[in-house]
């Protein structure tokens, strides 16, 4: 599989998006792994010599979707704060990690995120807390968040 097989399963209106942001992070060291899951291709990008994973193209009811592992969002907190209505909402709406839970009911690999975010302090799952439908609203604004993402691991 490669990145071909993926575009064309996306709406045309994001295959530029899409070519665009694999190039940028072929191209910043990222390692590309497509595979099928339930609902379409997962396409992950790694970075480092861990190879974390950085972000996911994923399929949620039919739409496409980002997932952002911001594991530095703290760094650029700002940025967070100026995104759209609809972007802080998908924030604020993903569940509480259950790592924080007493007992802790997830797994030691996940986490989770501890950050203030709009005058509230979030716990929140590192698999759902920075997931983005893909449209023409969030499209620059998921292209920033990696680009600083990227950039406070590339620092570290």
């Amino acid at each position: 599989m490669n990145i071909e097989d993926f575009i064309i399963e996306i709406k045309p209106q994001y295959h530029g998006f899409a070519l665009s942001l694999d190039e940028y992070l072929i191209d910043k060291g990222c390692k590309l792994k497509i595979s099928t899951a339930k609902n379409g291709y997962l396409v992950s990008y790694q970075f480092g010599k861990k190879k974390y994973v950085l972000m996911n193209f994923v399929f949620r009811k039919e739409k496409l979707v980002a997932r952002i592992y911001g594991n530095n969002a703290v760094k650029y907190i700002d940025f967070l704060e100026s995104l759209p209505e609809s972007m802080k909402k998908s924030i604020h709406n993903a569940g509480r990690c259950k790592r924080f839970e007493d007992p802790p009911k997830c797994t030691p690999k996940c986490g989770g995120y501890v950050f203030n975010f709009e005058g509230s302090e979030l716990q929140k799952c590192r698999y759902y807390c920075f997931m983005f439908e893909v449209n023409d609203e969030t499209i620059p604004f998921i292209r920033t968040f990696i680009e600083k993402e990227l950039e406070q691991r590339e620092a570290a």
